[in-house]
Parts: C-alpha cells; sequence; structure tokens
C-alpha cells in the first residue's frame, strides 16, 4: 500500500506561486520541483502542481486580488488546526478565506471556503472550537 493516501492535481499559470500557497496553507511539504510541475506532500496527501501549457497560459489573467472562479467540478478540501490563522496565511501567501460570518458546521469541523492566488475555491475545515 502506497504511503499517499489521496492526492489532487491542480494546474497553474504560476506554478511556484500556487506552490508556496499550498506549502503555507495546509503544511504541505516541497518535495521535487521540475520545470512543468511542483509535488508536495504531508504524511497522507499529495498535491501536484502542473504548469498550464502555453498557449492557454497566455490567456489566462489572473485579477489581483484573484477572481473567484467557482464553476468548476472539484473543490480541494484542507484540514488546519485554526482558521483564524489558515486566513490570515492565506491572505498573506496572495489568496483569502471567508469572512468569519461565512463559516459553518460540517461533519464535527468548521468549515469555510476560500481562493487561491489564481482564484480556485478551496475549502479549509478546522476541528470545532479552533
Amino acid at each position: 500500500m502506497p504511503a499517499i493516501a489521496a492526492g489532487a492535481v491542480v494546474y497553474a499559470k504560476d506554478v511556484d506561486r500556487l506552490a508556496r500557497f499550498y506549502a503555507e496553507l495546509a503544511g504541505l511539504e516541497l518535495v521535487h520541483r521540475a520545470a512543468d510541475h511542483a509535488v508536495l506532500e504531508s504524511e497522507d496527501f499529495e498535491l501536484v502542481v502542473v504548469a498550464i501549457p502555453e498557449p492557454t497560459a497566455s490567456r489566462i489573467v489572473i485579477a489581483t486580488p484573484p477572481e473567484r472562479r467557482g464553476n468548476t467540478a472539484v473543490k480541494l478540501v484542507f484540514h488546519v488546526d485554526d482558521l483564524a490563522a489558515a486566513r490570515a496565511r492565506a491572505q498573506a501567501a496572495g489568496g483569502g478565506l471567508d469572512p468569519i460570518g461565512k463559516e459553518w458546521s460540517f461533519q464535527g469541523d468548521r468549515a469555510c471556503d476560500g481562493i487561491d492566488p489564481e482564484g480556485n475555491v478551496i475549502q479549509v475545515r478546522a476541528a470545532a472550537g479552533n
């Protein structure tokens, strides 16, 4: 059985920026970097950030702050120790989490949506009370 229990791939215009964001937000470690991708891991999860091929990437405009791209079929979810701390880390790394008033309870956790630096919608969850 592999050491990694689950994983995901996210396509990026700026691989380094997105890899830094997910490393900061979710505590993932950069374990491999190549010209067209980065691999981040935790004990049981692997995230591969893959460069969007040209010329597609040149047609994508990333606003500052990034605009939410919510019309996708998948949303990455990360468990964090503290939503307030995750909110600060996300903001500092170029993304953001929705305000505290938009948090909700889900299966014993507090949950909150947000965006990465390229506008991909994400979700973070923390144990209730954190």
